[in-house]
């Protein structure tokens, strides 16, 4: 069986406040993206996505540091883990709607 990887488009990108430091000095903010799936990764092609999933907004949570990590518009790659709690319907730490 191959790893499902969901993914979509990010429509937003929201700071929590919360940061850390990381061992190279660097400031490292947690960071909440608005993603819409739109499909499985190019990984998987022969994957369909259920029906009413297309188009659902998904929050996901990750750490940012560089400027790239904050743009919108850009396609984002679920985890896999992330990926089976949306398709469950069981909103995780990680990723909620």
């Amino acid at each position: 069986m191959s790893v499902r990887k969901l993914r979509g488009t990010v429509l937003n990108v929201e700071r929590t406040g919360e940061s850390k430091i990381d061992e190279d000095g660097l400031r490292w903010d947690r960071c909440v993206f608005t993603v819409r799936i739109e499909g499985f990764s190019k990984r998987t092609p022969d994957e369909r996505l259920p029906p009413g999933l297309a188009g659902k907004e998904v929050k996901v949570v990750r750490w940012c540091c560089f400027d790239w990590h904050y743009k919108v518009g850009v396609k984002k790659t679920l985890e896999p883990d992330e990926t089976e709690a949306v398709l469950e319907g069981k909103p995780t730490p990680t990723v909620y709607w």
